[in-house]
């Protein structure tokens, strides 16, 4: 499996033309299954999955004119059989998992059997991520919240950090998580935008230094790809490498 993993979605040229070569055809000739799953913990996080999924929000994915787009929900694919969705997600070019809770998404990666089931697909699938997406691609990762996260499982650890945001925001907590292990890397997302002060430089630093791996912090014009385990960041704005 191949990767893409953004901050914000393909929000220029150069990112749209990685996706693309990852793909190896035009994406008008790509099928595509949108994991809206981990804006749902997120107030209105249910008017967020439409707008991501319709393409009507401000990030680029969903309407990037795939010749088709399915839904997978992660939080329903326990209960039903494994048959009725399996063969569909192997069959997909791209699986688009969209932006959110890292923690939340990964516990359900995980619940639902994605997370065993992603190694085994086609070497040319294309895993895209964006924000919460592409953070939960790593073996081990961290997120900044306000209150403990609910509605997760897995190992957690809540260092002994907090944050404090110039901008008057709540102090926030530095929380550890497992993800899918699909790469030997973590990501941090965001990168010095002004409305997520938590991940700017100076904040960027603490987070790689609780990450026991290579950290890329990428702002919302880069991406991190990867293709047989070699990583290439494609990017018209502004990145950082923390290695511990």
């Amino acid at each position: 499996m191949k990767l893409l993993l953004t901050s914000a979605g393909i929000k220029n040229a150069s990112i749209e033309d990685a996706l693309v070569e990852l793909l190896g055809k035009p994406i008008a000739e790509s099928s595509a299954l949108f994991v809206p799953t981990a804006i749902y913990p997120f107030p209105g996080g249910q008017f967020g999955a439409y707008r991501a999924i319709s393409g009507t929000g401000p990030s680029r994915l969903s309407n990037l004119g795939w010749k088709s787009l399915g839904v997978l929900e992660l939080s329903v694919l326990p209960s039903i059989e494994e048959s009725a969705w399996i063969p569909t997600v192997r069959e997909a070019d791209a699986l688009l998992f969209w932006g959110g809770d890292p923690l939340f998404l990964a516990n359900w990666m995980r619940r639902s059997g994605l997370t065993d089931l992603l190694p085994t697909l086609r070497p040319e699938a294309v895993y895209v991520g964006v924000s919460a997406g592409a953070i939960a691609a790593a073996s081990t990762f961290v997120e900044t919240y306000t209150e403990p996260p609910r509605g997760t499982d897995g190992p957690l650890k809540a260092e002994d950090v907090v944050f404090s945001t110039p901008d008057g925001d709540l102090d926030r907590t530095l929380v550890t998580g497992q993800g899918a292990g699909l790469v030997e890397f973590a990501v941090i997302p965001h990168f010095e935008h002004p409305d997520h002060t938590d991940a700017s430089l100076a904040n960027a630093e603490i987070w790689a230094s609780h990450i026991p791996s290579p950290t890329y912090a990428i702002d919302d014009d880069s991406a991190v790809k990867v293709v047989d385990g070699s990583v290439e960041v494609v990017s018209e704005g502004q990145w950082k490498l923390f290695t511990p």
